[in-house]
């Protein structure tokens, strides 16, 4: 059976969360991975039963509680991430407070719990349109490599190489069918490694040929915008991004 990275990094997070399980229900304390596990598999889980984002969160942070977990784990754990599977299309979850607020994790089902605050997102460095030519809603999560966004997402996929959107962590933008969407980008930070999402990447951004051998497989399993005529996007004036944006763009 041929499985994509994205899908065994899911397996692998479903196997790690049945270990929790198991050991939780044998009455052991969970260690951090055991339940940084759990939480974002029921998360997943619960994307795939078809919840919103609010209520999965919501699962999320209901499956443990301080109780449940070893010395140390609560104030290690503030923040769980997960890219989950929803109706419309793949989010990032973020789990603020994963071993619940007092009084959240009884909430009864509709109730309101309060949002968790977040930070407005990054300048954009590239702004590009983007055509959604699907016949159903698309959404493309904050910290997406929006290179690889979904192949039926029409716009300049050269120039969205190693970015991402300009959006607070968790934020997602939503894409109707024949809609067009101006976006903001800017460059994936840290490391920038693209491991999973579609599987065009792999590795090291900025490796040498990697741009073009993913553009290459971008192309041949059609995701259109990935031919070498696209327009260019409209890279913004920020100095220190030229080595991203400058002479790469097409």
């Amino acid at each position: 059976m041929q499985l994509t990275p994205t899908e065994r990094d899911r397996l692998l997070l479903f196997t790690a969360a049945e270990l929790a399980r198991r050991r939780r229900d044998a009455g052991l304390l969970l260690n951090m991975p055991e339940a940084t596990a759990l939480i974002a598999d029921t998360v997943c889980e619960a994307a795939r039963a078809g919840h919103r984002l609010a209520a999965a969160i919501a699962a999320g942070r209901g499956v443990l509680g301080p109780d449940d977990v070893l010395p140390g784990v609560v104030d290690l754990v503030t923040e769980v991430y997960v890219e989950a599977v929803f109706p419309d299309g793949t989010r990032l979850a973020v789990v603020a407070d994963p071993f619940g607020h007092p009084g959240n994790g009884d909430a009864a089902p509709g109730a309101v719990i309060p949002a968790v605050a977040t930070t407005p997102g990054p300048e954009p460095a590239l702004r590009l349109t983007v055509r959604n030519t699907a016949a159903v809603p698309v959404s493309v999560t904050s910290h997406f490599h929006f290179f690889e966004a979904n192949p039926r997402l029409r716009f300049d996929r050269a120039a969205a190489y190693g970015m991402r959107l300009a959006a607070p962590a968790g934020a997602s933008t939503r894409f109707d069918p024949g809609a067009d969407v101006e976006v903001g980008l800017v460059p994936i930070g840290g490391a920038r490694i693209a491991i999973g999402f579609a599987g065009l990447v792999d590795g090291p951004l900025d490796a040498p040929g990697a741009k073009a051998e993913a553009l290459r497989r971008a192309a041949a399993c059609g995701y259109l915008g990935a031919e070498a005529d696209q327009p260019a996007g409209r890279a913004d004036s920020i100095p220190g991004l030229e080595p991203v944006l400058g002479k790469e763009l097409p």
